[in-house]
């Protein structure tokens, strides 16, 4: 397949295209008639075979860039996962909020909730605000990108022309379609080879040596590689609670875990919803609550109107099964997160005897006598599940303990439901970025965009020039990342602050008072 390298910049809020409207025609009438000229519906100009395989621009508030590139995943097995992102399951039930965000996330996960405690490295941290506020079966595509972000991606869609897609760029909002080519074959998740990123931390309190310390360590040693804040969903019900209900088997559990009332980032007929059920445990009138189905919410209670009460294995099994699945790698995600954080507190950076390295696809444990061949860059840590081998050093017992907590059994985790049996895999515990730079500016403007994003720099506007003195600091930081890695741990590791989105509201709202 033909691929296109592409690159974007994080660094401005995403447009807004106005449509003028001096027609008289009322706003929505307008809005139909848009949405009637953008269908996409098969037609005379459709295509019998192939697939279009189209770049796609995607302004979203900042601050990170993907910059995918086609290729084989060592972690393919695991790409289904990337279906979850970013704030839990509840995202198309939304509405305007009846309080403001940063008193819905007072309610949030912290880092050390879902088992992130360690850093690598040995610099000084400092203060900076990462994001500032803020599926059809003819699309294919190989990982989802961060909803808050400018992002590039090649996307496949089947038997639709160039012509009629880019006609689509007269009325997208926040989008843009091009670099159009015919292929005959899909894209797929667990092709990805990996994503550059371009992120930019505003109002940085570092100075220029503590910012040269970070970023030097970062490029040198790199970063623990934590499942990120947006694995476990940002209420006060994370999605690896509901995970690990569904590998006890637990399905009450499960239908009270995902409907229940809850405090944190919910909004309007969602939080109606929820009170309608704690109340009358009615599937049905807690339905009528919500106005859009599509949520998990709303389907697994269209499920229990539909399969009964006593049969929520059925119910629950009308979510998508992405859907149900991300819920079960959000927990081997925890146990991971938590697992590695003790590895690291009990031996530190070095490899020792009884840690795993990956031969090929197979994993094998460091011996005494070998110990010197490898760096802590090689070690593995196991995902739990049955087609697995654990550290033979006491890290081991600390996964069995662990689970056994959580009323689990190392020894079988194989589900009654084939779909929710855990095979498991290995992940690197530390990943050094590639293509690492960086530069500090100053600003005078909050608001304003610090740097040109790729269709800025198509379209030739001249990128901001700054002065040698603001009022603020800025650092703009490149590199790139295999896939499933979280940028935000790599900013993490250079701050050396919690970068969950409770911590970043808390201060985005203190500084913009």
């Amino acid at each position: 397949m033909e691929m296109t390298e592409m690159t974007g910049v994080s660094l401005k809020r995403g447009a807004l295209v106005v449509e003028d409207n001096d027609s008289g025609v009322p706003v929505e009438e307008t809005k139909k008639q848009k949405l009637s000229e953008c269908s996409l519906t098969k037609g005379q100009d459709g295509l019998q075979n192939d697939f279009l395989s189209i770049s796609e621009d995607v302004p979203r508030p900042p601050d990170t860039v993907s910059t995918g590139k086609g290729g084989k995943n060592s972690e393919a097995q695991l790409e289904d996962e990337e279906e979850e992102e970013e704030d839990g399951l509840s995202e198309e039930c939304e509405e305007e909020e009846s309080e403001s965000f940063a008193d819905m996330m007072k309610h949030g996960l912290t880092e050390a909730d879902v088992g992130i405690t360690k850093f690598v490295s040995s610099h000084q941290g400092f203060s900076g605000i990462l994001k500032e506020r803020v599926k059809p079966n003819i699309f294919s595509y190989m990982g989802t990108k961060d909803k808050r972000a400018i992002t590039v991606q090649e996307i496949a869609v089947l038997k639709i022309t160039a012509q009629r897609l880019a006609h689509l760029n007269k009325c997208l909002m926040n989008f843009k379609l091009g670099n159009f080519s015919y292929q005959k074959n899909p894209l797929k998740l667990g092709e990805l080879q990996g994503n550059h990123f371009t992120v930019v931390l505003r109002n940085i309190t570092g100075t220029d040596d503590q910012v040269q310390q970070a970023m030097n360590s970062l490029k040198e040693i790199g970063f623990i590689n934590y499942y990120g804040m947006q694995r476990f969903g940002t209420t006060a019900v994370p999605t690896y609670q509901v995970g690990r209900a569904i590998l006890q088997n637990s399905w009450t559990e499960v239908m009270d875990l995902i409907l229940k009332p809850r405090s944190g980032a919910e909004k309007g007929y969602l939080v109606k919803c929820r009170e309608e059920w704690a109340k009358t445990k009615d599937p049905t009138a807690a339905l009528r609550k919500l106005p859009v189905k599509r949520c998990v919410e709303g389907q697994l209670l269209r499920g229990l109107s539909k399969y009964g009460m006593k049969n929520i294995v059925s119910a629950f099994g009308i979510i998508p099964r992405n859907n149900r699945l991300m819920y079960i790698h959000s927990y081997q995600s925890y146990v991971w997160n938590n697992m590695v954080s003790k590895r690291i507190e009990d031996y530190g950076l070095k490899p020792v005897p009884g840690d795993l390295v990956l031969k090929g696809a197979t994993a094998t444990y460091i011996e005494e006598d070998d110990v010197n061949n490898y760096s802590i860059h090689d070690v593995v840590m196991p995902l739990p599940g049955f087609d697995v081998i654990y550290p033979k050093h006491k890290i081991q017992e600390a996964y069995r303990e662990m689970l056994t907590a959580d009323n689990l059994d190392i020894d079988n985790m194989r589900h009654k439901i084939r779909d929710y049996s855990l095979s498991g895999a290995y992940r690197k515990i530390i990943i050094r970025p590639q293509n690492v730079s960086w530069e500090v500016v100053a600003y005078d403007d909050p608001k304003i965009p610090l740097f040109n994003t790729d269709v800025d720099n198509l379209e030739g506007k001249t990128p901001p020039v700054f002065a040698s003195e603001g009022k603020y600091r800025a650092l703009k930081m490149d590199f790139s990342l295999p896939p499933s890695t979280y940028a935000t741990m790599a900013i993490r590791e250079v701050l050396k602050m919690d970068t969950s989105i409770k911590n970043q509201t808390q201060l985005n709202t203190t500084w913009l008072r």
